[in-house]
């Protein structure tokens, strides 16, 4: 048996932002994500602070292992950005 995807690990910012894209239930926070992706595409590595925290503040309502991986990579993104 295989086992399960680790969430105790630390994800990648773009890593963040997909995982939100790809499971979270909230439309508007989806949206945020995608927006997210697509400046960091635009403007590269100067970008992620911004949409971090912009991402960041989406998702606060969305609950789970997963969301709670989502935000806890963020947060130290962001606590190491500053």
């Amino acid at each position: 048996m295989t086992p399960g995807p680790d969430r105790s690990r630390a994800l990648g910012v773009v890593e963040c932002f997909t995982a939100v894209v790809d499971q979270c239930p909230s439309g508007p926070a989806r949206r945020v994500a995608e927006a997210a992706l697509a400046s960091v595409e635009r403007e590269g590595a100067k970008a992620l602070p911004e949409q971090a925290f912009l991402v960041l503040s989406a998702v606060r309502g969305w609950q789970g292992e997963r969301a709670a991986q989502v935000k806890r990579s963020l947060e130290a993104f962001l606590a190491g950005a500053g």
